[in-house]
């Protein structure tokens, strides 16, 4: 129940601060966040992957067609990331797109450059 409270709480927030790039992105933090939500505890406890953490992060893959909505969706993984705070394994971010098969032109870390 915390952790669907934090994420509800992490949704509006990204929502709040997506606002302004909105025009430009077609990505919002609220779909980052949706498309993630299945991979939450795996990110912070381990185990096994959830099958709908790989497809959210195979959607969100193909939903990042620019490179405004690749800046986007990155910010928007940085601002998770950073709600979560220690609760969150750095190592199994980073891993995550490779576990599910995904290639990616960027790190999964909050030192990225989203620019």
């Amino acid at each position: 129940m915390e952790s669907l409270l934090k994420l509800s709480t992490l949704v509006i927030v990204c929502m709040l601060v997506s606002a302004p790039m909105a025009s430009e992105a077609a990505i919002s933090c609220g779909a980052v966040t949706s498309n993630l939500g299945q991979c939450i505890n795996y990110l912070m406890k381990g185990g096994k992957i959830p099958p709908g953490c790989c497809s959210g992060v195979r959607r969100l893959n193909s939903m990042a067609r620019t490179t405004i909505d690749r800046q986007q969706a990155c910010r928007c993984i940085q601002g998770a990331a950073r709600s979560l705070g220690s609760k969150l394994n750095p190592g199994r971010a980073a891993s995550l797109p490779r576990a599910c098969s995904v290639k990616i032109p960027y790190p999964i870390s909050a030192r990225t450059n989203c620019n």
